[in-house]
């Protein structure tokens, strides 16, 4: 099909676009018992004060500092085999590279979480509850990118929908017994879903009543308990409830809470309870609740049943939004001296954001670039706007002044995510890419939390080997693509014909180059 031709087609649409028990299943191999005699990480320092983990999740770091095992594992889509995915060394950071070498031109899926305890607490799919069918989906493996301690890694991105679980677990507190929690989420993905959430809860997959769950919650949700601001929320949920102080509803010492990396923490013991928080690149945590159990019946004494969720509630309530990167369940209440220890680990532990993961280009939140294709033949193309519709055009020196503003767009952070970014019309301000259908748009920014989410994109090394892929924030499994000219959010594979795993690779792989205006 000619340019021409190509372009006409393009303005008939346009987008929206340790260790541990050999697992049965052999999901697991080659972890060595963690040492409990370092108190260098998490673990370690949770053991030194008397309150050992009993379950300990990472999908960017070990916990322990002897732990040597998997992190977690993947499954890629084109031809459903697995591969763990370890440390570079024991206690260190997680060995990204061996994802993407493994999931290299296709999409990848998180199927297992492991339990660094040696417990076997690990996290699978979740199954259907009370609340909503299942299983649930999920996560895209390449979805939540980011950088620690200087080295690649990538979270557990839970979309509405997502969840893990385990509901036979070992040594998690039952009853009225003390435990504590940690996690460290993306402080600014979230939403107004029930529930996002990580901890103890029913082994049914169904609500049994009031206090049968003790999980930390983090959101903006406001149907139950809600905190100071706007939220999002540092919240307990305990079944039938989220809870900001001791009772529901509003609790003014709750606040709002949104550091790009978050580390907040819940944790009971009889009759009392307490939730703390913090910024995990800095600083220490506060505790914005200690106090006694709600006085309501049902919830002193408790009655926690013991397994594990991570991003539903414990009914299966899955319309929540989050980003995991770490977290901790112990046996015993923490001190807040060991939490202080713990959180001042997870700072040191140097989590940053990735721009682009180093894939060739800058994409800084206030700089002006232009995205360049890198297929094969379309190196000289350009993402631009045509009328309101996103096409690639090729563009040189001596294209046209409007040619040039065209093609050139204004990085922000992202609408809907901090941890993303957006892209600004050089020559529309207040109009960004987004996607709508699958198809992308030049659009005015109409302040609204969908134009928000399907206007951000999420930057990883390019899928091709070179240049930056862009991840719809909303549909991870989809990436900024050029087909037949036409720009549009595409998966690897589907029913449209811009979903074609051919060239897949190399259409979602852009140079972030120099701005033509």
């Amino acid at each position: 099909m000619n340019v021409l031709s190509r372009l006409r087609r393009a303005r008939k649409a346009l987008i929206s676009a340790g260790a541990a028990v050999a697992l049965a299943a052999g999901l697991q191999t080659g972890i060595s018992t963690p040492s409990q005699a370092a108190a260098s990480l998490p673990c370690d320092i949770y053991a030194s004060g008397g309150t050992p983990c009993v379950a300990a999740h990472s999908t960017t770091r070990a916990l322990y500092a002897s732990y040597n095992g998997s992190l977690y594992q993947v499954r890629r889509s084109s031809d459903n085999t697995t591969r763990n995915i370890g440390v570079l060394s024991a206690g260190g950071y997680a060995n990204a590279a061996a994802q993407d070498s493994f999931c290299s031109g296709t999409t990848c899926v998180i199927t297992v979480i492991y339990d660094q305890s040696g417990r076997g607490n690990n996290l699978t799919q979740a199954p259907g509850g009370g609340a909503a069918g299942g299983p649930d989906n999920l996560a895209v493996a390449t979805a939540a990118p980011t950088m620690i301690g200087g080295h690649k890694a990538y979270g557990v991105y839970v979309a509405p929908g997502t969840g893990y679980r385990n509901d036979h677990t070992s040594g998690i507190a039952t009853g009225d017994q003390a435990q504590g929690m940690y996690a460290v989420f993306d402080g600014t993905h979230y939403n107004g879903g029930c529930c996002f959430d990580y901890g103890n809860a029913e082994t049914s997959n169904n609500d049994t009543g009031n206090g049968h769950m003790e999980a930390i919650y983090f959101g903006n949700i406001k149907v139950w308990g809600y905190g100071a601001g706007n939220g999002p929320w540092i919240m307990a949920d305990l079944e039938n409830g989220l809870f900001s102080g001791v009772n529901q509803h509003y609790n003014a010492g709750d606040p709002t809470i949104n550091h790009r990396y978050l580390t907040a923490i819940v944790k009971g013991e009889p009759n009392h309870w307490a939730i703390r928080g913090g910024n995990a690149q800095s600083g220490g945590v506060s505790t914005f609740y200690s106090g006694v159990r709600p006085n309501v019946s049902g919830y002193n004494p408790m009655h926690k049943e013991g397994a594990i969720i991570l991003g539903i509630g414990g009914d299966n309530s899955k319309s929540s939004a989050g980003t995991f990167y770490e977290g901790v369940m112990t046996s015993g209440y923490p001190s807040d001296a060991t939490e202080s220890s713990v959180q001042a680990g997870i700072v040191a532990a140097g989590y940053s954001t990735s721009s682009g993961g180093g894939a060739g280009g800058s994409l800084t939140p206030g700089s002006s670039i232009s995205l360049r294709a890198t297929t094969s033949g379309y190196t000289d193309r350009y993402v631009r706007h045509f009328d309101d519709k996103a096409i690639t055009s090729v563009i040189n020196s001596s294209s046209s002044d409007l040619d040039k503003n065209d093609a050139t767009w204004i990085v922000h952070s992202g609408l809907a995510s901090g941890s993303c970014v957006s892209f600004e019309s050089r020559n529309y301000p207040g109009d960004y890419l987004r996607h709508s259908n699958y198809e992308l748009y030049r659009q005015h920014n109409d302040g609204s939390s969908l134009f928000a989410s399907d206007a951000t994109f999420c930057p990883q090394t390019g899928k091709s080997g070179q240049g930056t892929s862009l991840a719809s924030y909303n549909y991870p499994d989809r990436f900024i693509r050029h087909y037949d000219n036409t720009v549009y959010v595409a998966s690897n594979g589907g029913s449209h014909d811009f979903d074609s795993s051919s060239s897949w690779a190399d259409d979602v792989s852009w140079v972030v180059s120099q701005p033509w205006v």
